[in-house]
């Protein structure tokens, strides 16, 4: 006979695998989206070519509420590995799950860059620039400053982790998102998802695309820490105001 503990042990792993799931499956559709409108934007010869900034942010915006509107039920879309840290730095998640909902997070954000570069395949040898090509994958700084591109990435995450917290609703996440873009995004393209960053930067650096060049891994640092610490200086706001 198999005892009750077994079944609540197994009942808990298999939760924990459906979130993770959605998690990857979160934060690929939400770098596809995301990466794809870029793509569109940036790369030569696409029927969106020199669509602006304003077609940029929007597509992000709507990206990231489909999202969310895919896995909230199921994991609570953090699809953010600065939201997962602020949340449990609040204790609204368990530390113990963060790594798994990592994990999950970079490898969605890879394989959703993977798959824009499969959906734009004739257009990266179409496109000269090496950094349109990279601008698909990773932010880039409009002026290279570290210390104002941290903070620009620290104070667009705390407000992203404040606004997730107080609204709780896909479709004003993507608001949140937008209007970050709209009104923070011009210093460093906005990425306030190591995730979202990092996961594609590696894509880039192993995918075999025409005249790429290099990765930019002397900025990577800072769209990885900034929103770690944005996340969680939001997370203790949102805590500090409303408890």
């Amino acid at each position: 006979m198999v005892s009750n503990e077994y079944f609540f042990s197994k009942n808990q792993a298999n939760q924990a695998m459906t979130s993770t799931l959605a998690e990857f499956l979160g934060t690929l559709i939400l770098v596809l989206l995301g990466d794809g409108v870029v793509a569109n934007v940036v790369l030569k010869q696409t029927k969106g070519h020199q669509g602006g900034w304003i077609v940029i942010t929007v597509g992000w915006a709507c990206g990231v509420a489909v999202a969310v509107y895919c896995t909230a039920a199921v994991s609570g879309a953090h699809l953010n590995p600065a939201v997962t840290f602020g949340l449990a730095s609040i204790g609204k998640f368990p530390w113990a799950d963060v790594p798994a909902y990592i994990a999950a997070q970079m490898a969605g954000a890879v394989a959703g860059a993977v798959l824009v570069w499969l959906s734009y395949l004739p257009h990266w040898r179409a496109t000269d620039s090496a950094a349109d090509k990279l601008a698909v994958f990773c932010t880039g700084p409009a002026i290279r400053h570290p210390l104002a591109n941290l903070t620009c990435e620290v104070i667009g995450t705390a407000l992203l982790a404040l606004g997730v917290l107080a609204v709780l609703a896909p479709a004003l996440v993507g608001l949140i998102v937008l209007a970050i873009g709209l009104s923070l995004g011009g210093p460093t393209g906005y990425a306030i998802n190591p995730a979202r960053d990092l996961g594609p930067r590696l894509a880039h650096a192993f995918l075999p695309i025409p005249g790429k060049g290099g990765s930019d891994w002397g900025y990577a640092w800072i769209p990885v820490i900034g929103p770690l610490l944005g996340g969680v200086i939001g997370a203790r706001l949102y805590q500090t105001l409303w408890f």
